[in-house]
């Protein structure tokens, strides 16, 4: 119901404005979003609110196309299925755009383009990718993620841990259950600033993901989410949030 009062909104607005700005007119999107993952979006321990580049990417388009972004957390298990059933309007969550999810969902352009990397334990920092894709070794990863793919595509199945939540492939990292844990690079810094001399990601630049936001198929937002991101990218707002996180300019 929430989904169709949008598309109305959004289609009327634009059939309105004709060639001018998209105008979502004020709406209030719940986004899901497993706030797990710094720095992309996590939960701030002192004020209990949703932070991160996702989020501050999501206001910053928001602020283009007159919206308003509430962030609810929910399980990375799931995730899709509670938007297709209308539980989210958008979903924002360090989402891969894949050919398999864009049967079922529409993304957005590409928001931000991420490499993986291998996280280790420091005392064996030294261990190669080739030590790794030669047997032995094993790596986790979160389910249904395209980290789990290149895992398995590196040290096959039989090799791959798989683990609900990216928390839990860590642990086990930790507990010295599995050799590594595929992570996003972006994310790697975070990783290895959070458990500084336990963990390190020595091992980057493996497969590139173009992330993307999530919505229902045929959603009409599209469009203006793409207008709103290619507005932020050319004022320079994207830039910014880039250096904020990561220290560099793109």
């Amino acid at each position: 119901m929430l989904r169709e009062f949008i598309a109305a909104t959004v289609f009327g607005t634009m059939m309105i404005a004709g060639a001018q700005a998209a105008d979502l007119g004020g709406q209030v999107l719940k986004v899901g979003s497993d706030t797990t993952y710094p720095p992309m979006e996590t939960v701030d321990e002192k004020t209990g609110e949703i932070v991160g580049f996702d989020v501050d990417i999501m206001d910053a388009i928001c602020a283009k196309i007159n919206c308003k972004a509430e962030f609810v957390t929910t399980a990375w298990d799931g995730i899709f299925a509670a938007l297709v059933q209308g539980e989210f309007d958008v979903v924002m969550s360090g989402v891969s755009i894949t050919d398999e999810r864009k049967k079922t969902m529409d993304f957005s352009d590409p928001y931000l383009v991420v490499s993986q990397a291998i996280l280790l334990r420091v005392e064996d920092e030294g261990t190669s990718l080739e030590a790794f894709q030669s047997g032995g070794k094993t790596l986790a990863a979160q389910t249904g993620t395209t980290n789990a793919q290149l895992a398995e595509k590196l040290v096959t199945r039989d090799n791959t841990r798989l683990y609900d939540t990216f928390a839990a492939a860590i642990l086990a990292l930790q507990n010295a259950d599995v050799d590594g844990v595929i992570i996003d690079g972006t994310s790697a810094h975070a990783y290895e600033q959070e458990f500084a001399g336990e963990l390190t990601a020595t091992i980057k630049g493996l497969e590139s993901d173009p992330l993307g936001i999530v919505f229902q198929k045929g959603s009409p937002m599209v469009d203006a989410f793409n207008e709103g991101l290619e507005q932020i990218k050319a004022d320079g707002t994207w830039d910014a949030l880039v250096a904020k996180y990561w220290g560099v300019e793109n």
